[in-house]
């Protein structure tokens, strides 16, 4: 039997308060914080966030004063929470040297989430933009090496994560309608899929959030123009999730769906932590997440009439979710996915898109005053006589993206079609 949080019991919701000092919390070790302590601290601030930012989102929709005010209170916590965790990341650590650990968390949360996820659709459309992540990681890799940070990608991400190009991001722009995937609907669906997409929805948001944010602050003209072409797919990444989610549910059985997932994912962060006082953390906003589970659900029963227990899962999620290596998955998906892309919904060669497609004009839009993530990887082959790359599993699976073979990235995307030799041409 997995864990189910609808039998326990939390901490009641008047004495989840506290004040300055213990929300202070004492920052890691950004030189000595294992990879997926750091990772899973980057993660559940992502968690928070998207929870307090449901909650303001269903108080506008609301009139109930009960309601309202019960949201209110319960926000009042998690914002205490998003605090406690997000001061868990040291001033001292660079805004490059974050974004790497954000990219490792995209990449090796996202395969976790498509190695469970059990409908074949979703599956897709998680190893599709995992491969995208995958070569983010490598663009931001290149860049704080060429930019001399003291530092290599590599000592951030441990060897826990390779650093390899994925689809190439300059192929990644695409017309906003080829973001929207079909929804699932939650009578149908199984709860480890609504848990999945609740949470890559959540994580990321938090890195478009998080691009929106700090992608000004570098200094170096390069850095700036990366920041902002990745944070435009990271905005894309946003509505492919979000197009996943039920759109038909009540606010209410939407609160309760998102307590019940910020108990499986501080459970599942407790099971796996190896920082002795983050981990008591993590247990700690558990038991405050339960009983915020058991107020959204008293809430859905008095206000709709509807049982909890008619959607979620009577056993519980039986395994929690984990940080772990994935490389040999992540090539897998390399190798057969690599040439992809999205047209209405679906996941498709990029050589069955007719010349005339609306992705080729995004692309020349997008594309047409030259490309920030290809101009990192040339001014580090200028500086360096080569790339950065940190692979322990051997050489790339695909020859085109090898270092020793065709250094053009595009040559595996060269369809027969006018359109796409033109587009070629950006570079």
């Amino acid at each position: 039997m997995g864990f189910n949080p609808l039998h326990e019991r939390g901490i009641p919701l008047d004495r989840q308060l506290r004040n300055w000092s213990e929300l202070n919390v004492t920052p890691y070790d950004t030189r000595s914080v294992h990879p997926y302590t750091r990772c899973r601290v980057i993660f559940m601030n992502g968690i928070e966030v998207e929870s307090i930012i449901n909650s303001h989102n269903f108080t506008r929709h609301t009139a109930d004063v009960g309601v309202k005010q019960k949201l209110a209170m319960m926000r009042r916590v998690e914002q205490q929470q998003q605090k406690a965790v997000n001061w868990l990341i040291p001033g001292d650590e660079s805004t490059l040297a974050r974004t790497i650990g954000y990219e490792q968390v995209a990449v090796d949360l996202t395969s976790w989430l498509a190695r469970h996820e059990p409908d074949p659709y979703l599956k897709k459309v998680y190893e599709f933009a995992l491969l995208e992540d995958f070569d983010h990681l490598y663009r931001y890799a290149n860049l704080m090496d060429l930019l001399g940070e003291g530092r290599l990608a590599q000592d951030i991400t441990g060897d826990l994560t390779e650093i390899l190009p994925g689809r190439p991001t300059i192929f990644q722009h695409r017309d906003p309608h080829e973001e929207l995937n079909r929804p699932m609907t939650l009578t149908a669906a199984s709860p480890q899929s609504v848990m999945n997409a609740i949470t890559i929805t959540a994580a990321e948001q938090q890195t478009m959030n998080f691009y929106m944010n700090v992608g000004n602050i570098p200094e170096h003209p390069l850095a700036r123009s990366m920041y902002l072409e990745i944070a435009q797919i990271e905005e894309q990444h946003v509505s492919h999730y979000e197009s996943i989610l039920d759109p038909t549910l009540g606010w209410l059985t939407n609160q309760v769906l998102h307590e019940y997932n910020e108990c499986w994912l501080y459970w599942s962060c407790m099971q796996t932590e190896v920082d002795s006082r983050i981990k008591a953390l993590w247990e700690l906003h558990l038991n405050m997440e339960i009983e915020h589970l058991r107020v959204a659900c008293e809430m859905l029963r008095e206000v709709d009439g509807i049982e909890a227990e008619s959607f979620l899962p009577a056993q519980g999620l039986p395994e929690p979710l984990k940080f772990e290596p994935n490389k040999e998955y992540v090539r897998d998906v390399l190798q057969r996915t690599i040439e992809w892309t999205s047209w209405d919904s679906q996941f498709v060669p990029i050589t069955d898109l007719p010349s005339d497609h609306r992705y080729f004009d995004y692309q020349r839009k997008v594309n047409a005053g030259g490309v920030p993530t290809e101009d990192v990887i040339k001014q580090h082959r200028e500086k360096h006589g080569g790339e950065y790359r940190f692979a322990t599993e051997g050489d790339h699976p695909i020859a085109s993206l090898r270092e020793n073979g065709p250094h053009d990235q595009l040559s595996y995307w060269q369809a027969d079609t006018k359109a796409t030799h033109e587009l070629a041409g950006v570079r």
